[in-house]
């Protein structure tokens, strides 16, 4: 392990750690930073601290920087969908049915499997395991993901989604016939206690936020467009069933009798950011995939 010490100058005392840290050499982000000091690689005059910490005048600070992580996910090469490539961020079209990133257990056949193959530089802050990936959506929901390939890039996508300024539309259909043609959903969410694996509207949960206008109505269905506001787990699924229009085919969420298209007919068809170097606007679309634009099909058939 290499080992970096530090003295804080004037300028710096009274600046949290984790900045100071972070601008002593242009390779390390501020992200990866805060792990280091939780894991208590960074010391100051010989004891551990918290991310938070203000720095004063002469303080010593001994860094120790970890070994990079061997990465021990195997590459495996699929038919990705790029939407959109360079050196610092990817878009990839995600298919309905794929897991975005390993776990144990579950270690080949995910998008950061394929990924891995596609290209070799991915942002570490994730950890082993979730290589480049900044956000995710669920295994049977298709749609759009945008890929960090650098640390730089990873932090300003992150913090764009922390500000709320990344553009995120699904395209949804929900059981029953919605009324109001727009709304907006915001509730609390929170892991529930019944059931360790799902989400729920909870009074302590994190704040979360859905629009939703209405595209189109069916006898008993809706199809409908939400916008994220915020990206919590499962939101537009439990956002919707909450205001009681349940998406249709959601094994979790939804009704004992839903529709069998394996897993809920959630896209993520619009995806919109600041690219990470040069600040400018970048919007992508995918179209719905065949089973979706099927499944409306049917429903126009048969109203």
């Amino acid at each position: 392990m290499e080992k970096m010490e530090h003295i804080i100058s004037e300028e710096q005392a009274g600046d949290r750690i984790d900045k100071v840290v972070s601008t002593l050499d242009p390779e390390w982000s501020r992200s990866q930073v805060q792990q280091w000091i939780k894991d208590g690689n960074v010391l100051v005059n010989g004891a551990q601290i918290k991310t938070n910490y203000k720095c004063s005048l002469n303080d010593q600070l001994e860094i120790n920087i970890p070994e990079p992580e061997a990465l021990d996910v195997i590459a495996e090469e699929m038919d990705l969908e790029i939407y959109y490539e360079d050196a610092d961020v990817l878009v990839v079209n995600k298919p309905k049915g794929m897991v975005v990133h390993p776990a144990p257990g579950h270690m080949t056949g995910t998008l950061v499997n394929g990924l891995m193959a596609h290209c070799k530089d991915l942002s570490g802050i994730n950890g082993v395991l979730r290589p480049g990936i900044v956000h995710r959506i669920d295994k049977d929901t298709s749609g759009l993901l945008m890929v960090a390939k650098n640390d730089m890039a990873h932090e300003s996508l992150v913090n764009q989604l922390v500000a709320k300024s990344v553009t995120r539309k699904y395209k949804a259909l929900v059981h029953g016939t919605i009324q109001h043609d727009h709304g907006t959903i915001d509730a609390p969410l929170g892991r529930d206690q019944r059931d360790r694996q799902s989400m729920t509207v909870v009074d302590n949960g994190k704040n979360a936020v859905t629009h939703f206008n209405v595209l189109e109505r069916f006898k008993d269905f809706t199809y409908v467009e939400c916008q994220l506001e915020t990206g919590r787990t499962h939101q537009i699924r439990v956002h919707m069933k909450y205001i009681g229009y349940p998406l249709a085919g959601d094994p979790k969420y939804g009704p004992k009798k839903t529709l069998d298209i394996g897993g809920q007919a959630l896209h993520a068809g619009l995806l919109g950011f600041d690219h990470p170097r040069t600040g400018e606007y970048l919007e992508f679309e995918a179209q719905l995939p065949e089973y979706f634009v099927n499944l409306l099909n049917d429903l126009r058939e048969n109203r």
